[in-house]
Formats: C-alpha cells, sequence, structure tokens
C-alpha cells in the first residue's frame, strides 16, 4: 500500500533587488539576496531529507501501528515524527537512516502514549501483522494457518512491552541488532536479551494457546 506524508509548505518572500543590484550587474557579479539563498537551501534539505526517509515510511507505520494498535492514531505519530524528523535532520550524520527514523518513531509513539493512555502498561499489536504467507494446499490448511496465526498475534499482545519493540523490528522488520539498538537507544547486548527472553515467552504463549485449541 503506497503512504505519503504531506509535509507543511512554507512560502519564502522572495524580496526585491537589494540596493545596488544594478551595479552588481554592469560588473558582472551576481548580488546575493540571502532570503533567496535560504529558500533554495531549505528545498535542498527538504529533498535530501525525502530521499532519505520517504522509503522507510512502510516501516516506520508498522512500528507505530503495532505500538498504537489503531491504524488513524499511527498515522497521527507517523506524521508528528516525520515532522520531527525533518526539523532535526541536520543533525543526522548519515548512515543508518532506517534506525535513526524508528527511533524517532518510537520516542513520538511513547510520547503519544503517555498523552492520551497513561493508564495503559501494555500496547496491542494491530490485527493486520506481516506474517509471511504459506502454501494454501487446500481450505483446511488455510483454515489452520490462519487460526495459528490468530494464535500467534494474541499471544504476542500479551508480551510486556520491551520485549515487543524488539520483536517487532527484528522480526517483522528483519532490523540488524545494531539497528535496534540504535532506534530502541540500548546497549547491542540488551536487545539479544531483550529478544531471546521474548521469543521464550512467546513460543510458551503459543503452546499454550495451542493446546487449548486443540
Amino acid at each position: 500500500m503506497h503512504r505519503s506524508i504531506a509535509f507543511p509548505i512554507q512560502h519564502q518572500p522572495v524580496c526585491p533587488p537589494a540596493r545596488g543590484a544594478r551595479e552588481a550587474e554592469e560588473t558582472g557579479a551576481e548580488p546575493e539576496d540571502p532570503t533567496l539563498t535560504s529558500a533554495i537551501a531549505d528545498r535542498e534539505e527538504r529533498a535530501s531529507f525525502e530521499t532519505a526517509m520517504l522509503p522507510h515510511l512502510d516501516a516506520a507505520y508498522n512500528l507505530a501501528r503495532w505500538m498504537t494498535r489503531n491504524e488513524a492514531d499511527a498515522q497521527d505519530v507517523v506524521q508528528e515524527a516525520y515532522l520531527r524528523a525533518l526539523r532535526f535532520y541536520q543533525g543526522f550524520a548519515g548512515g543508518n537512516g532506517r534506525g535513526w527514523l524508528l527511533a524517532i518513531v518510537r520516542n513520538t509513539c511513547y510520547t503519544w502514549m503517555q498523552r492520551n493512555r497513561p493508564l495503559e502498561q501494555a500496547l496491542l499489536f494491530d490485527e493486520n501483522a506481516h506474517f509471511p504467507d504459506c502454501v494454501r494446499a487446500n481450505p483446511e490448511t488455510e483454515l489452520l494457518r490462519r487460526a495459528r496465526e490468530e494464535s500467534i498475534e494474541l499471544c504476542i499482545r500479551e508480551l510486556p512491552v520491551e520485549f515487543r519493540e524488539i520483536i517487532v523490528m527484528r522480526e517483522l522488520e528483519g532490523m540488524s541488532y545494531r539497528e535496534i539498538a540504535e532506534a530502541a537507544e540500548v546497549p547491542m547486548g540488551t536487545v539479544m536479551s531483550r529478544l531471546a527472553r521474548g521469543r521464550k515467552r512467546l513460543e510458551r504463549l503459543v503452546h499454550r494457546a495451542l493446546g487449548k485449541a486443540e
């Protein structure tokens, strides 16, 4: 699904030529217009930002949706996160744009949750998770596959948020340990520990759910 971000357009007024521009033209020198120069720099920075960050829009939305468990809320969070990222883009040193952006999305999600859901302890994952497709041999196999996916999703919802966000970034977004560490602002060893513990908890929950279903 194609997504887009609407950035506010800032129109820079173009001032008339500065005093002495005629003399500059006569000597062949180009008069400098600070306002116009600033506007050009802003456009160039915006173009650079869009080139570097818009390819990660789906990943940003996916993380926000799983954390807020609501598509409309996720869109609002991602919009705010991208505006924050644009505001601080000059501080981006290059390199891992996805990790840098998802760190902002993650922090924006937590800020949003503190403001809108201060009493909520555990966030639920959205039901439209991106699980890999399985071979559909027959209707019975498809029903079983869907039942297992639903059980897994329900089990993921029971995980504490510190395990849940790591699993989303690793298993759904395919991020490296280093990228997750940068996005979550924790040491890489903490990422590996939380991922291992989260997987074990999820495995126990899935076995218990499937055992009850059978």
